[in-house]
């Protein structure tokens, strides 16, 4: 049988320091007047330099929606049946509560009306039509380049499908990267980047390699390194099989299985294998595996490459082999600024491997492969400062996990499996394919599964966030399920 799914949200424009409780009277006095229950809302919207003002923020609490905030640009791209040259003036946009609830709506149900302090404007939603689910399709190989920026394409949603930090980068990190622009005529030049890096990690020089993010790291290995027998331990990040596969190496993959809470066993990986790449913590399953079960991975005559990507929003970093070490073979750790600092429009990230490795793989680089800001954020984020800053980020993250995951458990249907613990959680719930449609509806981007070796249509990826977050997210789950 099929059904629709509906709603509204509502566009609001405030003054700095407008009460939560005018914003309130406001959107009840509008939706009265259209014949909207409140239950009907699914998100408020806002102009971004107004997302954080406190009134906002808590009527959005209170009707147990998100709140979202839509760039200057974009609300001011958006025809609104109300102009208001002081608005425009002001904010960029004509009218901000009427913007913003068309960007990404339907058609307007009512214009703005206006309190002391604040406007309201209400639009559909448009309607999603859900349906019985078909036969089951053959199984498809999975995209491996899809990724989770692609989840967020679109107005108006709530972010828990790209694991990046949310607020960042920080203040103090765009105001050095802004003020660096006035240096961009110059080259790079990457010596005190690379020395902050070794020294970040106790290991010389020699044996870093600066890259454009973590993802490039995963090419230059592929095109430098030839393995006869190169094995990927899935579910994982996809991005380092394609390369593999783009560079004509044959990949053999090792499942591991949710009933063993995606564990590595200890004979998982074959001892033929003389290339073996593992995540730690892995994405998607946020999986933290110990580092003596990576080391003894490490063989004469293999290359260990492990992802940690997402080390740094583990308290202490536990389990990380980025340091010294005396393992047998060549062990490979990558890094990546992405996450922790919101620098994935910068492309910066690094590799630490053997200097006889490193040497190689600059060698497949083309000449100044990170740009002169990136150089600058991989120095600064490796400073005593910026570490004490990423460690409490991720004690944060703990204790904020633990509330998305205790609003998950009390889900039924809904399915962890293993310990968490990065900066995201991998659920399985069924039909989880058709309940991510559901939930963008509602305004919230989650991570599909699908594209994952070893999982499916009934896997989702969330990213952590903050509790007034995840407490909206999950009661929007509990109504897309």
């Amino acid at each position: 049988m099929s059904g629709t799914e509906s709603g509204v949200v509502v566009g609001v424009g405030a003054s700095v320091g407008v009460a939560e409780a005018e914003v309130l009277d406001l959107i009840g006095a509008v939706l009265a007047e259209v014949g909207v229950a409140a239950g009907a809302v699914r998100r408020l919207a806002t102009v971004e330099q107004r997302a954080t003002e406190p009134g906002l923020l808590g009527a959005a609490r209170t009707l147990g929606v998100p709140l979202v905030g839509h760039p200057a640009g974009e609300l001011g791209a958006v025809a609104v049946p109300s102009p208001s040259p002081a608005v425009l003036a002001a904010t960029g946009t004509a009218s901000v509560a009427e913007a913003a609830a068309l960007l990404g709506g339907g058609e307007l149900l009512i214009g703005k009306r206006k309190s002391a302090r604040s406007t309201v404007a209400v639009a559909t939603l448009p309607t999603v039509v859900t349906a019985e689910p078909a036969a089951p399709a053959a199984p498809t190989e999975p995209d491996l380049r899809h990724h989770g920026d692609a989840e967020v394409r679109g107005a108006g949603l709530v972010d828990l499908a790209v694991n990046v930090r949310t607020g960042t980068p920080p203040a103090w990190l765009r105001a050095a990267l802004t003020a660096a622009l006035g240096d961009l005529a110059a080259y790079p030049e990457q010596s005190a980047a690379r020395a902050a890096v070794a020294a970040r990690h106790g290991r010389p020089a020699a044996e870093v390699l600066l890259t454009a993010g973590a993802a490039e790291a995963f090419v230059l290995l592929a095109r430098t390194l030839r393995p006869r027998h190169a094995v990927v331990v899935h579910p994982q990040f996809t991005e380092p099989e394609a390369a593999l596969r783009d560079a004509g190496i044959a990949v053999h993959r090792v499942l591991l299985e949710a009933a063993d809470g995606f564990r590595l066993g200890p004979d998982a990986v074959p001892e033929q294998a003389d290339l073996v790449v593992i995540g730690n913590p892995t994405n998607p399953t946020s999986v933290l595996h110990p580092a003596a079960a990576l080391a003894a991975l490490a063989r004469p005559g293999r290359t260990l490459v492990v992802d940690e990507a997402f080390m740094d929003t583990v308290p202490g970093e536990t389990a990380s082999l980025a340091g010294p070490h005396q393992l047998p073979g060549q062990v490979v750790v990558l890094r990546s600024l992405t996450k922790t600092w919101g620098l994935a429009g910068l492309r910066i990230g690094y590799l630490l491997a053997p200097a006889a490795l490193v040497a190689e793989l600059a060698g497949a680089q083309p000449l100044w492969p990170v740009s002169s800001l990136g150089l600058l954020a991989a120095e600064l984020c490796s400073a005593a400062p910026a570490l004490a800053e990423a460690e409490a980020a991720a004690r944060q993250l703990g204790a904020d996990r633990r509330h998305l995951l205790e609003r998950l458990a009390a889900l039924p249907g809904v399915r962890v499996h293993g310990t968490p613990a990065a900066s995201f959680v991998l659920i399985e719930l069924a039909g989880a394919d058709r309940v991510r449609e559901r939930l963008r509806a509602a305004g919230f981007a989650v991570r599909r599964g699908d594209t994952f070796p070893g999982l499916g249509t009934d896997w989702l990826r969330l990213a952590v966030r903050d509790r007034a977050t995840v407490d909206a997210f999950a009661e929007a789950l509990a109504r897309c399920r």
